[in-house]
């Protein structure tokens, strides 16, 4: 049996200290967030900080790690991967990561600090693109590095720079439109010409 922490319970200092990163991370580049800033934030000394996550570097992944939350979607996408990734993509919003703009924000954020955009390549690599290419045949690899670019793009345009016409919710026209596309990139069709 799973256990699962009762939400009225305070969060550990472990927990407070990787909510207030994804906090930190979501707002400010990672080469202007600090681990005292963190520490501050989460209520705990910057050597808890050290002892729990070893390093800037480490607790960032961490971070990227908890918004992305690959395992939550990648493990269940049945025989219709574009329209199981469409859906989970379509679905969530800002709110739903709870940080100012989800995972884009962290990456729109951090992407100029070549220590940041280091892990952020190893996450995406480790946590989708490799478990999503052992789903796939021909070209795999690169098959679902297409696929997290569409993804990563969408989720820009509609979180980041909220355009409009991106905003549409889950079942429609957007969504289908989405998986659609990723079918095309996943290899489960052709390309119409």
């Amino acid at each position: 049996m799973t256990k699962t922490r009762d939400s009225s319970a305070p969060a550990s200092g472990r927990e407070r200290i990787l909510e207030a990163a994804v906090g930190r991370f979501s707002r400010q580049s990672y080469d202007q967030t600090g681990l005292r800033e963190i520490a501050a934030d989460a209520g705990v000394d910057v050597a808890y900080v050290h002892r729990a996550f070893g390093s800037k570097e480490q607790l960032f992944h961490a971070a990227v790690k908890r918004v992305m939350q690959t395992e939550k979607f990648l493990d269940d996408l049945g025989t219709d991967p574009a329209r199981m990734l469409a859906a989970h993509v379509v679905s969530k919003s800002k709110a739903d990561a709870g940080c100012e703009a989800g995972p884009m924000g962290i990456l729109i954020h951090s992407l100029t600090s070549p220590k940041a955009a280091a892990v952020l390549r190893a996450v995406v690599i480790e946590d989708f693109v490799a478990p999503l290419g052992t789903q796939l045949d021909a070209n795999a690899t690169q098959r679902a590095a297409l696929a997290a670019a569409l993804l990563m793009g969408f989720s820009i345009l509609r979180d980041v720079l909220e355009l409009p016409v991106l905003t549409e919710g889950p079942g429609g026209s957007l969504e289908r439109g989405l998986a659609d596309a990723l079918a095309v990139v996943l290899g489960q069709t052709k390309p119409e010409i």
